[in-house]
């Protein structure tokens, strides 16, 4: 079953489109506490957000926003704004879709049904962005990106590849040659000073997270990744 979350501060509007979903067996949540809005999120583990925009404190854009450091899934924007500058504010704060007010049932129903599709339908496995998580720490491979909490780090590609072995091996020792294989086709003509420069730049991308001594060197066999961070603490 497919799991719809709705935030809507209007509860007339949050009441029929909860109803309405519901009758075509989806699991449905509608949140109420617009402050801490992910922490609903995280426990209800949502395959579809609609999202207003106009919500108490801090608008759909910033939640939109803080969804987006946490999870892929996709995020239709419900509003009464009709500018198109609203639209294009939706998709660049990492909407997928975007639905005006007052709007037709089916329509909303139509939409949610070809953002699930497009997720996780048969088409949508190759498309589907990876994510590496250890405690908060989070990868993203094919962005080059490293995120703790709200802050980020890009990354060259051997960078992100040397990363995603050590979450990968943790909290097992990930072996030079493992590094070595995934990095480069032939490791006879690599130097092996290679990998150390390489791993010092891993070192100090950890750094400008603010994560120090997370990178063991093991004598003789590799590197360890260990956690010594607080992704909690990091938002």
């Amino acid at each position: 079953m497919d799991k719809i979350m709705i935030v809507e501060d209007d509860p007339k509007i949050a009441g029929y489109l909860h109803t309405f979903i519901e009758k075509y067996g989806y699991g449905v949540f509608t949140e109420k506490d617009f402050e801490n809005l992910m922490d609903g999120f995280r426990r209800f583990q949502p395959d579809l957000v609609l999202l207003d925009i106009n919500l108490p404190r801090f608008d759909g854009f910033y939640w939109c926003r803080q969804i987006r450091l946490e999870s892929t899934c996709p995020v239709i924007f419900i509003s009464a704004r009709t500018e198109e500058m609203d639209q294009v504010r939706a998709l660049e704060n990492g909407g997928d879709d975007f639905i005006t007010k007052p709007f037709h049932p089916d329509v909303v129903m139509a939409k949610i049904r070809s953002q699930l599709r497009r997720a996780y339908g048969e088409y949508a496995v190759r498309n589907q962005e990876r994510i590496l998580q250890l405690d908060g720490l989070k990868l993203f491979p094919e962005r080059m990106e490293l995120r703790l909490g709200e802050d980020f780090v890009n990354l060259s590609k051997k960078e992100a590849d040397i990363i995603e072995i050590l979450i990968d091996r943790h909290p097992r020792v990930a072996g030079r040659e493992d590094l070595l294989e995934k990095l480069w086709d032939d490791q006879t003509f690599v130097d092996e000073n290679t990998l150390n420069v390489n791993m010092t730049r891993v070192r100090r991308k950890f750094q400008e997270l603010g994560i120090t001594g997370a990178i063991e060197t093991v004598r003789g066999a590799g590197y360890r990744l260990h956690v010594t961070w607080n992704g909690d603490e990091r938002g």
